[in-house]
């Protein structure tokens, strides 16, 4: 067999497609796996690069082909699909990772431990709780507007709605009892939300990093550990810009022939984190429309002239910012003079 400089695994649940190419590009194996036989196919192999789409379970396969002695390197699936060849397969996209692998100006995902990706599901879970809960409500709220009861949106309206199930004489027994059922399964996510919370504050005070980041107006106990958590090292950034595009909280570009274009914000990164911030933001806004923005500054300044919403997407870009240099540079959080931002 030729000498293999580059594998391109095609990740699955049960049967593996790897695709190993010499160093010059040219292939020299096509092959199936099964899942069982992975490890044992990487552990005979010498030394080469390892390239997969960063998608579910590519973190683990990552760390265990890793320990094996192979450079691990994970990429975009966004940054595959152009290099795939006509015909979508399985076999056309372990080439085509084996050849975006190989590009000299490809861009990688860090590996991330799985002491990382445990503090990482934290916010997964808790996301999912609140849709849950959020979805009860609302369907409560459906049920009882079919017998004339309303009751505005939010969590804060819900004793209302729990007064009107327990007051109203005319609501069939059935369904106040199918209500009460509602009623208690709300309660239990609230109780789990409150669980998963109060840890997230708790990592957050004892972590350094989120610690100094809970200094930031706009940024929480729970953004903080988000931060910690599902973003990569500081060190990937080389500014706060790269960290803030990474985010998803800079202009899409659509230039050409010399003249820059810049539209909306490109949504392309980490969701969860840009929603976070969003949300910060949003509440640094409100405090700011209904006190007063401190003259001179540059909250004040957009508040003259620009709708609240954009505003508070370009909050949430600046927030990152401070953000990412808190990290890489260390230090708490200390507003600036008026006039200087």
């Amino acid at each position: 067999m030729n000498e293999i400089g580059i594998i391109g695994l095609d990740l699955a649940k049960q049967v593996f497609q790897i695709h190993g190419a010499s160093p010059d590009g040219g292939v020299v194996l096509r092959k199936k796996l099964g899942r069982g036989r992975m490890l044992e196919f990487f552990a005979k192999l010498p030394s080469c690069i390892v390239a997969m789409e960063a998608c579910a379970s590519a973190h683990y396969w990552g760390r265990e082909i890793g320990k094996l002695g192979h450079e691990v390197r994970l990429i975009n699936p966004s940054y595959v699909k152009p290099f795939v060849k006509r015909q979508k397969n399985d076999a056309a996209d372990a080439e085509a990772i084996a050849e975006a692998a190989l590009r000299p100006t490809m861009r990688f995902v860090p590996i991330k431990s799985a002491e990382k990706q445990a503090s990482s599901m934290t916010f997964k879970v808790r996301d999912l709780l609140v849709r849950q809960r959020t979805q009860t409500i609302n369907a409560l709220r459906g049920h009882l507007m079919e017998y004339g009861l309303v009751a505005a949106q939010g969590m804060q309206n819900l004793p209302r709605l729990r007064q009107m199930i327990e007051t109203h004489p005319d609501l069939p027994e059935i369904a106040r009892s199918l209500s009460f059922g509602l009623l208690q399964h709300i309660d239990s996510l609230t109780d789990k939300i409150n669980v998963v919370e109060q840890d997230l504050r708790t990592r957050a005070r004892q972590d350094e990093v989120a610690s100094r980041l809970t200094t930031i107006p706009g940024i929480g106990a729970i953004c903080a550990t988000a931060m910690e958590a599902l973003a990569p090292s500081a060190a990937a950034f080389s500014k706060g810009r790269d960290f803030a595009a990474w985010i998803g909280l800079t202009p899409r570009q659509n230039s050409s022939g010399g003249k820059e274009r810049l539209g909306r914000t490109s949504k392309m990164g980490q969701r969860d984190l840009r929603r976070l911030l969003i949300i910060g933001a949003t509440t640094v806004l409100r405090w700011a429309r209904r006190r007063g923005a401190p003259a001179g500054t540059w909250l004040a300044r957009m508040l003259l002239t620009k709708p609240p919403k954009l505003i508070a997407v370009a909050l949430a870009n600046k927030l990152a910012r401070i953000a990412w240099a808190l990290m890489a540079r260390g230090g708490v959080y200390k507003a600036p003079a008026p006039g200087s931002a």
